[in-house]
């Protein structure tokens, strides 16, 4: 008994890491509703989730069931194998979500616990079969087949359901209140408040009231049997409330409601998800209560996890404790958060994924369609669809003046189909993932609102099929990481525990670390982007400046590159790999920040936007050039081939000198926004040039004697050109630098007023 003592131990001290891990994934499912429209500043918004989620884990007894009876049949396994299956269950489970939080992806930790369960009740299941009658076709009796394909079965179904009633009710409200809804919402804008906040409290109190575990068995049945009359007043009040808010304060309505919306949905899913991270540990204690009522604990038989019960509100608010105070102080919720925002966006810019095949397929199927349904509805009715949807009335930008991800109307849509459907789940003891029903009504609406145009529509479908196929990782590995844990543990007791638990906190560490750097990358790259500008002259300033700093990581990235083919140093080259992922991300903002500034100086008529427009193309060819050196210089070591020849290296080394003090030269000129010497830019081109037809000729002679076989005279080469092409475009870049510089900024000045 004292090794289930101490497992006992490990499994509450696994809770709490699990509570911080899980919350930190799940955070997307309450904030990017409220943080993509910047309804209100982050403390605000955390303030209210904080609320409703200490309200929202008093509603989660019920659910509690799940983990101890939901997945295996308990009467089958005896203590000791159960506590196996929950420690198993607690390791797999906060590696797997952190390393989703790591990378930002949203999973779901309600399929991510079904399936630990799953996969560790299998392997205790299969162990003790093959101990006794070795007749595998007995293991239906240990697992819940059916009640695991029906969970199963309704988590997948709520993808669906949740897409689907996200794009329906978004296109029916923004058709009402189009995208200038503020003198639309004077008018009705109170009844959708009080729809809305109906809704919140009919699913969230009224359905949720069963799990509760402080209300009376009397006030539940009361509050069930009065349900409709409820409603009816919640819907006349809360419409003349915000009826007299709109009318004596002039308050956007949308913003309660959001808000209010925020705090149904962290209610609900506190109420739905708390069973993920406590409900495993829980059930280990209260087998481990059951147990110690016989004289031979280890074989008592676990019927009693069979029986309903309710859990101590002091526990379920200590856990929710734990779990707001995660939101407050967890990097990695927002990282998580950040992910669905960026796809769920109105405005273009800078996308996240990369389109795959698939998605093409799917954009390009889905457009057919919806062209040819077109052909049957008449002009004139799309015609006034369009123009209730018209685009050139959406305001990218809060009151305050901050750009945002989506309007008020938008979120007000996500929270209130998100909180009906996941609180109606939690009344019917279904854990129903709030990942999924959130992540896809927010990808519903979006579709619905034509954030997915043909510019967007491929990068956003990639996007949530990565997601997507994040989640069938999920359910995959989750069930196998489970089975293995559990075989460890059962063949390994005290040892396993000591093993997984020290590998847990190595990978958790190692996750810090890699998270941390990526936040440091993610960072860099966001203070180049140019979110909102209204005046071209430090728009100009500002990317010049930017260009100068990115011309620098160019500078380095090369050095860096030609130092590990020097060496043949596969891990110097691939930390330069690495580097020119990030190279490429601030090329390409800065190239769109380029873009924002030219439709500026084009409504001005300013001169320079058509010298100006030249930078795209020539910062594109540095950033290519870049890449392709670094590229090539990896794959050649990666491939094993052969290293430069010795007077190859030294004919390199004297470009890439020349090079990188070209690069360097430029980069201060631009940083410290002073007018450059072209005429010592072009000589030392020239120099350059030279230099490279000499190399050239020399490198044509070693081909014709076969001294430079074929793999390294591509490599020396992709040097010379890319080199070449570096010092062409750095020479133009600066003379439009120059030429901006010479602007009279009085007479911009006196054009933009």
């Amino acid at each position: 008994m004292e090794l289930i003592f101490i497992s006992l131990i490990i499994l509450f001290v696994l809770a709490i890491i699990d509570l911080v891990v899980g919350v930190a994934n799940d955070a997307v499912n309450f904030f990017n509703s409220a943080i993509g429209s910047k309804v209100a500043s982050i403390k605000t918004i955390l303030f209210v989730a904080t609320l409703g989620i200490l309200a929202g884990v008093t509603f989660s007894s019920g659910m509690m069931e799940i983990a101890r009876k939901g997945i295996f049949n308990p009467s089958n396994f005896v203590l000791n194998e159960l506590i196996i299956i929950f420690l198993s269950v607690m390791l797999a489970d906060i590696i797997l979500l952190d390393f989703f939080n790591t990378f930002g992806i949203p999973t779901s930790t309600t399929v991510s616990i079904i399936f630990e369960l799953l996969g560790a009740s299998v392997a205790i299941s299969l162990i003790k079969i093959s101990n006794t009658t070795k007749n595998y076709a007995l293991l239906g009796e240990y697992i819940n087949t059916d009640k695991v394909l029906g969970i199963i079965s309704g988590i997948f179904l709520s993808v669906v359901i949740a897409f689907t009633a996200g794009v329906i009710l978004q296109f029916i409200v923004r058709v009402i209140f189009t995208f200038d809804f503020m003198p639309r919402l004077r008018r009705y804008g109170a009844l959708w408040g009080g729809f809305a906040l109906s809704m919140i409290v009919y699913f969230i109190l009224i359905k949720g009231a069963k799990g509760s575990s402080f209300l009376t068995t009397n006030q539940i049945h009361w509050i069930q049997t009065n349900s409709y009359l409820l409603l009816l007043y919640t819907f006349i009040i809360s419409s003349l409330i915000f009826q007299l808010i709109a009318i004596l304060f002039s308050i956007n309505i949308l913003k309660p409601i959001v808000l209010a919306g925020t705090f149904a949905l962290a209610m609900s899913f506190a109420g739905n998800d708390l069973v993920n991270f406590i409900g495993a540990p829980l059930a280990g204690f209260s087998a481990f209560e059951h147990a110690r009522l016989f004289d031979n604990p280890l074989t008592a038989s676990m019927d009693a996890l069979n029986e309903p019960v309710k859990t101590n509100t002091f526990i379920l608010l200590f856990a929710g404790t734990i779990m707001a105070a995660t939101l407050w102080f967890s990097k990695k919720a927002r990282t998580v958060t950040k992910t669905e925002v960026t796809l769920g966006r109105q405005d273009e810019g800078l996308e996240r994924f990369e389109p795959f095949f698939l998605a093409r397929i799917l954009v390009r199927m889905s457009t057919n369609i919806i062209d040819g349904i077109k052909k049957f509805i008449p002009p004139i009715i799309i015609a006034k669809i369009n123009k209730r949807k018209d685009l050139s009335f959406y305001q990218g930008q809060s009151e305050d003046g901050k750009p945002v991800s989506f309007d008020l109307i938008r979120a007000s849509v996500n929270l209130v189909v998100s909180s009906a459907l996941i609180a109606f789940a939690t009344s019917l003891k279904l854990p129903l993932s709030t990942t999924y029903v959130t992540f896809m009504v927010a990808m519903g609406t979006s579709l619905a609102d034509g954030a997915w145009d043909r510019e967007s529509a491929v990068y956003r479908v990639s996007g949530v099929m990565t997601v997507i196929g994040g989640w069938l990782f999920t359910a995959f590995v989750a069930s196998a990481i489970s089975f293995i844990y559990a075989m460890i543990l059962f063949h390994l007791t005290f040892i396993g525990i000591l093993v997984l638990v020290s590998l847990s906190a190595y990978v958790l560490w190692k996750n810090h670390i890699k998270h941390k750097e990526k936040n440091i990358v993610e960072n860099t790259i966001e203070v180049y982007n140019l979110r909102k500008i209204k005046d071209p002259i430090p728009a100009i300033k500002t990317t010049f400046e930017q260009t100068g700093k990115l011309i620098e990581e160019i500078s380095k990235s090369i050095k860096k590159s030609f130092n590990g083919l020097k060496l043949y140093d596969r891990v110097e080259l691939k930390i330069a790999r690495n580097d020119s992922k990030n190279i490429q991300e601030w090329s390409n903002i800065i190239i769109a920040n380029t873009f924002k500034t030219l439709r500026l100086l084009h409504t001005m008529d300013i001169s320079v936007s058509q010298r100006y427009s030249q930078i795209i193309s020539n910062l594109q060819d540095i950033a290519e050039s870049q890449r392709d050196i670094v590229i090539r210089s990896y794959l050649h070591v990666e491939n094993h081939h052969k290293g430069l020849l010795k007077i190859q290296i030294t004919e390199l080394e004297q470009v890439i000198e020349r090079l990188i003090d070209l690069l360097d030269f430029t980069a201060q000129s631009l940083k410290e926004d002073k007018i450059a010497d072209i005429s010592r830019v072009e000589k030392k081109c020239a120099k350059l040039a030279h230099l490279i037809s000499e190399f050239d000729k020399k490198q044509i002679r070693r081909i014709q004697d076969q001294t430079s076989k074929t793999r390294l005279s591509i490599l020396f080469y992709a040097y010379l050109v890319n080199a070449s092409k570096i010092s062409q475009s750095i020479k133009n870049i600066l003379a439009i630098f120059n030429e901006s510089l010479s602007i009279d900024v009085n007479l911009v000045q006196k054009k933009i007023t």
